[in-house]
């Protein structure tokens, strides 16, 4: 199996339709591929189980046992979260998945967006593309260490886009394909954390660094995110929503995450609000083309 940048054997049991994660593909960093592979000494492992009773988690060395539901296991859950069961293996590997958005600049350099739920992320990465940027992915980014370089690889290439009209504030969100989107690894060029919202009455764009104390625990949140625990429930739509906390973590990628924090606050990084995503991306592409 490869995703999230990371090849790793998957064990599976026998039989079981895979057809349903390999739609998933395209809402992963990296994708999701099965493949025929040759086991290597040190190469992280997955395997998974299926049966009635509750998802659980145990490692072992290099191996992942992760025990699913039939019916999760079935479906584009397999996908979700034998990528998460991955993600220690990434932080070893210095890289890391992040709630965030990213877009490359016409030269090249990538930069971050990050932003609670509902920020405008996705709507101003998608004024960036206008502008001529190359998207880098969609609420999922993987950001990655290599030397003295910090670099945004290819994240999520679809997007869930919200309609316009307030009033369909709970309709469905369509998803498109994000175009041109980023193939290779691209240096870190700045960060940016986001607040659009029609009550801001002047755009602006203010330096976030030295770190207050509070966005230095932001950021210890949102880097150990996707190594707690799992980014969609196991138990589906039939009962109530159920995913379990998982002990992926380790001191060591503990310390290495702050490490990467204070290297992100080493690079240009800023606090912008604005009225609208027009607006954001106008003062983006000002500041960093």
């Amino acid at each position: 199996m490869t995703t999230g940048h990371l090849s790793a054997a998957l064990e599976l049991p026998a039989g079981l339709d895979t057809n349903s994660a390999v739609t998933a593909a395209s809402r992963l960093p990296g994708g999701w591929h099965l493949a025929p592979f040759s086991l290597t000494e040190g190469c992280p492992r997955v395997a998974v189980t299926c049966g009635d009773a509750e998802p659980a988690v145990t490692v072992s060395g290099a191996t992942v046992r992760l025990r699913l539901p039939c019916s999760a296991a079935r479906s584009a859950t397999l996908a979700y979260a034998t990528y998460t069961a991955l993600e220690r293996a990434r932080q070893q590997r210095q890289m890391l998945t992040l709630h965030a958005n990213s877009a490359v600049t016409p030269s090249g350099c990538g930069v971050l967006l990050l932003g609670a739920k509902g920020a405008g992320k996705t709507s101003v990465t998608l004024a960036l593309g206008e502008r001529g940027w190359t998207h880098a992915g969609d609420d999922l980014v993987v950001l990655a260490e290599q030397g003295d370089t910090l670099l945004i690889m290819p994240g999520k290439a679809t997007a869930a886009v919200r309609p316009q009209d307030p009033e369909l504030w709970q309709a469905l969100k369509p998803v498109v394909d994000l175009a041109p989107f980023l193939r290779v690894p691209v240096p870190l060029a700045a960060v940016i954390r986001l607040t659009v919202h029609p009550a801001v009455t002047r755009p602006v764009l203010v330096p976030a660094t030295p770190f207050s104390v509070n966005e230095q625990l932001r950021l210890h949140e949102a880097l150990a995110r996707y190594i707690s625990g799992l980014p969609t429930p196991l138990s589906g739509t039939a009962g109530a929503p159920f995913g379990p906390v998982w002990r992926l973590d380790s001191s060591p990628l503990a310390r290495w995450r702050s490490h990467l924090i204070t290297r992100l606050e080493q690079r240009p990084y800023a606090y912008l609000c604005a009225p609208d995503p027009q607006t954001a991306a106008d003062l983006i592409t000002r500041e960093y083309v």
